[in-house]
């Protein structure tokens, strides 16, 4: 008699070959997570096969949405002492040792996302199935979260797939696909949907051994594991400090010296649980991860699920756009003057594809076929969603927008791409003004997550709830924001950069600049920033967002005027080769330099907030920190601000004491 569980189903009877099917299916919720109450059931499930053993055992989820989406965060956020935290280490621990030492084979049936804990169960089984969807996903993100893999991963990982591949799971937290989950042998096959149940059958009673480390890679994952930790480490201090981000550190010096086994970190060691806990940068992480749940929550209360998407104008943005609405799956028309003006965005999308697919052909042509040349703009009137995304004048915006609006189903979305005009002054154009809102996009299009949907003074609240779907459609990040100069990300970078441009003006090198802005956590230096943005662009935003009586830096003028626009031109305030700027070495960094720049993004922040801008101070902090990349580990500008001092004080003392930083 198997026995009744709550958030488990054990299923022995009917099935001919004697195996046993355990499907998670954590009650109450739509993903499975690992909470203590859970964990407690597979321990009552693994001493219910150890009594009476079938002949093998396969785990899968009873949950349309994915296998395991890790450990339960809410519980995690409970833990009020680094003995808590170790007790939950060992919880997890000890009962996935347990499933690894069950006499009978275990397999893992991994459909959708398998993150975190969900992957050290299955690394636990002796054999794992991915089935080949788009959805199945496999990570091990704690280090997201400032905390590490402590159930099992940083010791089977390695064992498994070899050092190299598990350390870049561990120490980036990026997924794989099923494709490459089996291509690393992280998987024992790679199967389509119908046929995963039948497959996970035969694999588990194969008695096939389980994939054993190429000679090369067992030394590497032994006797020469200095070796390999030694440039991990190195990689990892090119990105983070210790101080900032323990936990990469920690996976590192866990997986070398202590066999993956956290708890047998010695309590003082800066690599063990209670060092780990007691760093605030855990805590501002996975406040971090719930402002991004929030974000992803806006557009979930409308069904809009949009299907064409009309884009007006091929350039960089524009282009781009339409690049990633086809890599989403969604059919795009694409228009600009003539088919010449879109041939550039046809190919960098091509390039963008063969990124993103590894190579794979078929999806290329796939994605390509579905971004449409479009010069005539006949798309315009089957599109579910209409962007606008020419140069920045208003009078040619509204112009388009009256065209659009008389072309475009009554139910479309009509979406304004600019990033200093106010909506409502695009909106005069049209006869419904209710009909627009902004969709504000930033660049590099595919790698930046957050997209600010921007409220109009007469924008309609349908047509808002439309966009932040169709932005959750494209797997980014939607922000409600006002109409207003700049809306947040412009209207706190902005300050920013021009106080750095101002600082190089005095006579501070850009090198010094951009090192001590890296030091406190950044991921990219101001200086080169505008760089990369382009310094026309930075002018005429500066001059939008600061208003009258706001002198541009006299070297930005200067380089202007010369026709040195930055990165798109070879020269700036660096000169670039192959797309990277050609640094000097920095020199010591003036006392208070990173508070004095960091200083006006904090002052313009809280004016969002003051202002209503964005709805509250934790919705600025997700902004700043998806929208800039603001030092995560400070959970954001307005959390951080009060310990400030603190802490950029010690970024500047870093760099004035350690003598020179090497430019990246």
């Amino acid at each position: 008699m198997s026995p009744d569980f709550k958030h488990l189903v054990l299923v022995r009877k009917g099935d001919a070959d004697g195996l046993a099917w355990l499907y998670l299916d954590r009650a109450g919720a739509s993903t499975n997570t690992l909470s203590r109450e859970l964990l407690d059931e597979l321990a009552g499930a693994f001493a219910a096969l150890e009594a009476d053993p079938p002949k093998g055992l396969i785990i899968a989820s009873a949950k349309p949405a994915g296998f395991v989406a890790g450990a339960d965060i809410e519980e995690f956020t409970r833990i009020d002492s680094a003995e808590g935290a170790r007790d939950l280490v060992q919880r997890g621990w000890e009962l996935f040792n347990w499933l690894a030492r069950l006499k009978f084979p275990t397999l893992a049936l991994i459909r959708g996302h398998c993150l975190g804990g969900g992957l050290e169960l299955a690394l636990a089984c002796r054999y794992r199935i991915v089935v080949d969807e788009p959805g199945t996903k496999l990570a091990l993100p704690e280090v997201m979260l400032g905390i590490v893999p402590g159930w099992g991963g940083m010791k089977r990982l390695p064992a498994l797939v070899g050092p190299a591949a598990a350390l870049d799971m561990m120490l980036t937290g990026k997924g794989i696909d099923a494709r490459r989950a089996k291509q690393m042998g992280l998987a024992d096959e790679c199967v389509p949907p119908r046929v995963m149940e039948n497959a996970a059958r035969m694999v588990v009673l194969s008695g096939q051994r389980p994939r054993a480390l190429p000679f090369m890679q067992r030394l590497l994952n032994g006797p020469l594991k200095a070796v390999v930790a030694a440039g991990a480490r190195k990689q990892v201090a090119v990105k983070a400090s210790r101080e900032h981000y323990p936990a990469p550190y920690a996976i590192v010096d866990i997986w070398q010296k202590y066999g993956g086994n956290a708890l047998a970190v010695p309590a003082d060691h800066p690599a063990s649980l209670e060092a780990i806990f007691r760093s605030p940068t855990a805590k501002n992480l996975v406040r971090v991860f719930f402002l991004q749940e929030r974000l992803k929550g806006f557009g979930k209360d409308s069904d809009f699920a949009p299907r064409h998407v009309h884009v007006v104008g091929a350039g960089v943005m524009g282009g781009d756009i339409a690049a990633l609405c086809a890599f989403s799956g969604l059919t795009v028309t694409l228009q600009d003057q003539s088919v010449e003006r879109i041939a550039p965005a046809i190919a960098r999308a091509a390039k963008l594809y063969e990124r993103k697919f590894r190579g794979d052909r078929r999806q290329v042509r796939f994605a390509l076929d579905r971004l449409i040349p479009d010069p005539e703009g006949h798309g315009a009137a089957r599109a579910d969603v209409v962007i606008e995304a020419i140069f920045e004048n208003l009078e040619a915006k509204r112009a388009l927008f009256a065209e659009l609006e008389r072309k475009a189903k009554p139910g479309a979305v009509l979406a304004t791409n600019t990033s200093s005009l106010r909506i409502e002054d695009i909106a005069t154009g049209l006869s419904d003004p209710r009909r627009l809102v902004g969709i504000h996009f930033f660049n590099p299009v595919a790698l930046m997550p957050l997209v600010e949907v921007v409220r109009g003074e007469q924008s309609d609240d349908e047509a808002l709830r439309r966009a932040a779907a169709f932005v959750r459609r494209l797997d980014k990040l939607p922000l409600p924001v006002k109409s207003a100069p700049g809306f947040l990300v412009n209207a706190v970078l902005g300050p920013y950069m021009l106080e750095a441009l101002r600082c190089v003006d005095e006579g501070i090198a850009p090198e010094t600049v951009d090192a001590a802005l890296l030091a406190f956590g950044m991921p990219m230096g101001p200086v080169e920033l505008v760089d990369t943005v382009g310094l026309d662009i930075a002018v005429a935003a500066g001059r939008a967002l600061a208003g009258l009586g706001a002198e541009p830096p006299r070297k930005l003028l200067e380089l202007v005027g010369a026709g040195h626009l930055g990165k798109k031109t070879g020269q700036g305030y660096y000169r670039w080769a192959d797309g990277k700027p050609q640094k000097g070495a920095a020199g010591a960094v003036p006392d208070g330099l990173v508070q004095r720049i960091v200083g006006p993004l904090l002052a313009a922040t809280r004016r969002c907030v003051e202002q209503g801008v964005v709805a509250d101070a934790d919705l600025a902090d997700a902004g700043v920190i998806f929208g800039t990349g603001f030092a995560p580990f400070t959970g954001g500008p307005l959390h951080f601000s009060p310990i400030m001092g603190k802490s950029v004080r010690g970024a500047d003392a870093r760099l004035a004491d350690g003598a020179m930083v090497e430019a990246r």
